[in-house]
């Protein structure tokens, strides 16, 4: 074979057909998998196996109940501090190459988030307590 034959399938010069017959061979082999699973698998229905597990014991209860308004503040609190510590931790890294524009834009960045901490203080989104219901 010539030489440069043998570069084109080369793994230090990876190109698109590398990569396209690579995940032909992938979506290949999942395709097969999940045929034979079907094929090939015990397909025994039983009222026990029907059944939803929850530990071993038998369901009780509707299983949609409405969450809490505090739990979806929790999450939507944590989303949003922890895209700001990825945020401020990439800009730490290339703080060197930002100068001191990067410098203001990260410190806008901080007093915005600050001033939505204090918001959220004011409005009392970070206490975990339930409100006590008035009798």
């Amino acid at each position: 074979m010539p030489a440069s034959s043998l570069t084109a399938f080369s793994a230090q010069q990876p190109d698109l057909t590398t990569l396209t017959v690579y995940l032909v061979l992938v979506f290949a082999l999942m395709a097969a998998l999940l045929l034979l699973t079907g094929l090939l698998g015990e397909k025994k229905g039983s009222v026990v196996k029907l059944a939803p597990y929850e530990s071993g014991m038998d369901p009780s209860g509707n299983a949609r109940f409405p969450y809490p308004a505090p739990f979806y503040l929790v999450a939507i609190f944590f989303l949003i501090f922890d895209v700001e510590a990825a945020y401020i931790f990439s800009w730490a890294i290339a703080f060197a190459q930002l100068g001191w524009a990067g410098w203001l834009g990260i410190t806008f960045f901080i007093f915005v988030l600050l001033i939505s901490l204090l918001y959220l203080w004011k409005k009392r989104g970070l206490e975990w307590a339930m409100a006590k219901q008035p009798q």
